[in-house]
């Protein structure tokens, strides 16, 4: 089947009275892999957002309440769980062959939008997001929230993950250096073309501030458009207030760059 083609869909319970939410299955080179759509009930013509989730299998799964939030602020919102996941064919990679399940998930969110695409990433989506931005033209604007951007500095910061990654990648950064750089998009960032806005807390442990200034320095010197919300005082999760405040602040910056 092609790549993005829709193979079923089903209804699923929403926590929006505003948002109807649908679970597809779609194809992504030969595998069948699922993703949630969130919709607004009020009829109307929008904007897709691609909802890039972090974490791996169960760790980081797409909530039903994150992204219906993103629809009640008037966007249709897509969200790949990544092959492997929930009953999806496949193996979940941790951004290597399961990049091409973001990036055919774009065909399937403009089944359902006007055709412009913003991409939104949280933690492990980030690097995800870097790669569908490179590998598609037909892309709005990036928003890295948390974002990862290099496998190698994950390696190093998170201890608890080394087993996962080594087992994925087979070996240490020093082992098989080949796996962890062909995963790493900043080595193609010229490649990119659309305006970015990078988020992240300074007291982040999960993913360290350090990612998010290796991507701004990359941009920076290959003159790409973007932007930084730096939050000192915030770590990998914002609080409840900041969280809605910030999720506003997104979608207005969103709209701003179809402008």
């Amino acid at each position: 089947m092609k790549n993005g083609t829709i193979r079923s869909k089903k209804r699923y319970p929403s926590p929006n009275p505003h948002v109807r939410l649908t679970e597809i299955v779609y194809w992504s080179e030969g595998l069948k892999v699922k993703g949630m759509l969130a919709e607004p009930k009020e009829p109307g013509t929008y904007s897709g957002i691609l909802y890039l989730r972090g974490g791996i299998q169960s760790i980081g799964m797409v909530r039903p309440a994150r992204i219906a939030q993103f629809a009640a602020q008037g966007f249709v919102v897509f969200a790949p769980y990544y092959r492997g996941n929930r009953g999806g064919e496949g193996r979940d990679e941790f951004a290597g062959a399961d990049r091409w399940d973001a990036v055919y998930a774009v065909d399937v969110l403009k089944k359902f939008s006007n055709g412009k695409v913003h991409l939104l990433a949280f933690s492990r989506g980030g690097i995800m997001a870097l790669w569908t931005a490179i590998l598609r033209p037909d892309i709005t604007s990036l928003v890295t929230w948390a974002g990862v951007t290099d496998t190698v500095l994950t390696y190093k910061e998170r201890p608890d993950m080394r087993r996962m990654m080594k087992r994925l990648y087979g070996g240490t950064p020093n082992t098989a250096l080949t796996e962890y750089e062909e995963r790493n998009p900043l080595l193609r960032i010229e490649e990119n073309h659309v305006p970015m806005l990078i988020i992240h807390g300074l007291q982040d442990e999960n993913v360290s501030a350090e990612q998010a200034y290796l991507l701004e320095e990359a941009l920076k010197l290959n003159d790409q458009k973007h932007e930084t919300w730096y939050f000192p005082n915030y770590t990998h999760f914002f609080p409840p207030a900041a969280n809605r405040k910030t999720v506003k602040a997104v979608c207005k910056w969103m709209r701003d760059t179809e402008a």
